[in-house]
């Protein structure tokens, strides 16, 4: 929330609004004074990173009144206050645009009490209205992503991880509580980021007889060697007749019929807290913007809107036809309509529940029938990156659900040369899932320097399919080896490359497996930075991000941080820009904020090195600020991946595999037989490497266009360089239908 304040406030200023911070919510509109206050450039500085919300929340039974909503009246008039963005639930929402239906009305009560003149009624008679959605449930319709719901993951996974520890050690069952009390989003992503052995999620409540298939499962794996299992249950999760399924309930259950030490963890308010994520961040930064311009371009004929995400794009869509169909929601699960209820929601909320849940062959597809042989490998390529094991983990298990013949290869393309081969099973990629880096080993050779014995092997293990995970190299490596079909008749067969690379350069996705996990550890290591510099003042600090020529890392981080500047190849720069980003630092030194944050990446610029910049800002800083380095290194490719990356690696290894099968066998030599998957605007896509090929700058390893450039003038408005509004592509007001709200939620 904090970001979406600190972005709607600036960006008010930038277009010459005032800008007017309310404290406590609706609350502090009613009750005025000094809970509603005007804001300067200042007023928002370094909140970017705090969880909460440093204006304030506070559920107000007056504002539900009409005597409180006049009051809230009275009060915005006295401000001149005329558009309004409220971030919050449904029910704040709904509140604002009952409020902005009631204005006209409100105003004239006003004027006959004589608290406001006519003059004054008539300067104000209108009241705009634009929404934000803040909700962790990811519960409202029409939207990708609400905000804090990424930020809410990354806590849950945080505590899954930590427990799982612990009950490994102990040969231990948990039972993991997590807010949902009508929606089970967080439980269900949860449950797929940590290969739960169980969910509950109150839209999909599980059949009867669901104590004895679950125990069953429990038995089943504890017996196969594994030393854990891992349970999740929404807070309101039922069963088919609407009756509550607790924690504590299901905790018996497993103590009573199998006797494993079970224990019970509630999360609670926990999930609410912390350090919001890089994509928070971000998508409160772009929807804070958007809400803006919405406001700025509002006619009296204009609904009230809200700003939603679409794929990577802010889209208006009119406020209460969303919150009718979340309500449709709502009404079809007390109907019993649970069906109907999930698709409501979208169809991504249901649709890789099971292939990820890693249970059994015949509990996933009990219908599946065998069918004819078939051997597919999988290996990684180019450097590690997080996410590729959950890539590769779905991949296997998937394939071997449907009866295939499944090897891994350690060490890519140089491992395929070798005979670096072998057969696995379900289990031997038990617990890959929250693993970063690569467990199979990854190498950047490339298939043309060991052609020959790559088709050797091809040939030796009858291999008909190749799923390649990596980076630039994997997807140039298919490449090489479809160009090399018509020499060796061995490689006519299909091959699909999942993109997996912190720098996000490949072509044919607008993520890689690995980005955002590298957004995140770059934003955390830029948060301690400015931490650091809290008592120092007037210092800069210059900081070096890895991507090669790519400048996604540099600049999606940049925003999340709240950057100063941030520096990359494809956005070209001079010493007359370098000039002004010093001044621009200078007269930040002369306000309260005396600090300031330069990223750059590390191929930006040939010969504007890191150690240039810091030279050149020291030098052009004397006496006014100080420079430090810090190059982040290899720490953007480690840690364990992010909920995200955990959940499109999973969703890309499942969807490759059934694609790669799915074509037919024999495939020839088509184009269309080997593809890039990827995720391009809000659906996945399969993008064949020759068609690529054309949009490829080979020589700087680059799409020819990157649809994250557009984000860089978010990053220079916000740190308040003055660049001209026609250059703002605003998004488009969209009407809702039942397609506009089908989408993939959280994919």
């Amino acid at each position: 929330m904090n970001a979406a304040v600190r972005a709607v406030t600036r960006m008010g200023i930038y277009v010459g609004a005032k800008v007017f911070l309310i404290y406590e919510g609706y609350e502090g509109l009613v009750e005025g004074g000094d809970n509603i206050k005007q804001a300067n450039w200042l007023s928002v500085s370094n909140i970017i990173q705090l969880g909460g919300t440093v204006i304030g929340s506070a559920r107000c039974k007056a504002f539900t009144t009409r005597a409180g909503r006049l009051r809230a009246a009275r009060n915005l008039v006295e401000h001149g206050i005329t558009n309004l963005c409220v971030i919050g639930g449904d029910g704040s929402l709904t509140g604002a645009d009952i409020f902005r239906s009631e204005w006209a009305g409100l105003l004239e009560e006003l004027v006959r009490d004589g608290q406001i003149s006519e003059e004054v009624a008539k300067k104000n008679c209108r009241l705009n209205i634009v929404g934000l959605v803040g909700s962790i449930d990811n519960d409202f319709c029409g939207t990708d992503m609400t905000i804090g719901t990424d930020s809410a993951l990354h806590r849950i996974m945080e505590v899954i991880d930590a427990i799982t520890t612990t009950a490994q050690s102990h040969q231990r069952t948990f039972v993991l509580e997590v807010m949902g009390r009508h929606c089970g989003y967080l439980a269900l992503v949860s449950g797929l980021a940590s290969g739960a052995d169980w969910l509950f999620i109150p839209e999909s409540p599980p059949e009867d007889g669901w104590e004895d298939l679950m125990c069953e499962r429990l038995g089943e794996t504890r017996s196969r060697g594994s030393r854990l299992n891992i349970i999740i249950i929404a807070e309101g999760a039922i069963d088919r007749s609407g009756k509550p399924i607790s924690s504590n309930y299901v905790k018996d259950l497993v103590v009573q019929r199998l006797g494993f030490d079970t224990r019970v963890t509630v999360l609670g308010h926990v999930q609410r807290g912390g350090t919001p994520s890089a994509f928070d961040r971000v998508l409160s930064s772009k929807m804070g913007m958007e809400a803006v311009m919405a406001l700025l371009e509002a006619t009296p004929d204009t609904p009230a809107c809200v700003v939603s995400l679409s794929g990577n794009q802010s889209v208006r869509l009119p406020l209460m036809e969303c919150v009718q169909v979340t309500k449709d929601v709502q009404k079809a699960m007390d109907e019993k309509r649970f069906e109907e209820a999930i698709q409501l929601r979208g169809r991504g909320s249901a649709g890789y529940i099971i292939p990820a849940l890693g249970t059994r062959r015949d509990v996933l597809f009990p219908s599946l029938s065998p069918q004819s042989p078939f051997s597919m490998a999988i290996l990684n390529v180019g450097a590690p990156a997080a996410g590729m094991n959950a890539a590769v983990r779905s991949a296997v298990r998937i394939g071997i659900c449907q009866g295939h013949t499944i090897y891994v290869v350690s060490d890519g393309f140089e491992g395929l040369a070798k005979g670096q081969v072998r057969e696995v099973g379900w289990h031997d990629v038990a617990g890959w899932l929250g693993r970063g880096g690569s467990m199979l080993g990854t190498k950047r050779t490339l298939p043309k320097t060991c052609m020959e014995k790559i088709v050797e092997n091809v040939r030796k293990f009858n291999i008909q399919g190749l799923l390649v995970i990596g980076g630039f190299e994997a997807y140039e490596g298919v490449l090489q080896l479809v160009e090399a079909r018509g020499q060796y008749e061995e490689l006519c067969i299909v091959m699909c490359v999942i993109p997996a690379t912190i720098s996000n350069n490949v072509p044919g996705t607008d993520f890689s497996l690995g980005s955002d996990t590298a957004v995140n550890a770059a934003m955390e290591s830029c948060d301690r930075i400015k931490q650091s510099a809290s008592g120092t003042k007037r210092r800069v600090f210059i900081v070096e991000t890895m991507g090669g020529y790519c400048g996604y890392l540099s600049t999606v981080t940049g925003i999340a941080v709240g950057a100063d500047a941030a520096y990359v190849y494809e956005d070209p720069f001079t010493i007359h820009d370098l000039k002004a980003n010093v001044e621009h630092l200078t007269d930040k030194m002369k306000t309260d904020i005396q600090r300031g944050l330069v990223l750059r990446n590390e191929k930006c610029h040939e010969h504007y090195t890191t150690e240039f910049l810091y030279n050149l800002y020291s030098s052009e800083g004397k006496g006014i600020f100080d420079c430090r380095i810090n190059v982040l290194g290899h720490l953007q490719q480690g840690g364990a991946p992010t909920p995200f990356d955990r959940n499109y690696g999973t969703k890309l290894g499942v969807k490759a595999v059934l694609w790669i099968r799915g074509l037919g066998f024999p495939w020839g030599v088509g184009e269309d037989t080997a593809c890039v998957i990827g995720l391009r605007k809000k659906a996945v896509a399969f993008s064949p490497v020759t068609e690529l090929k054309k949009v490829t700058d080979f020589e700087h390893r680059l799409p020819q266009e990157q649809w994250w450039l557009n984000l860089r003038l978010m990053l220079k408005m916000l740190a308040n360089y003055q660049i001209s509004l026609t250059e703002y592509i605003s998004g488009q007001m969209e009407h809702v239908t039942r397609r506009t709200l089908s989408i993939e939620k959280g994919f």
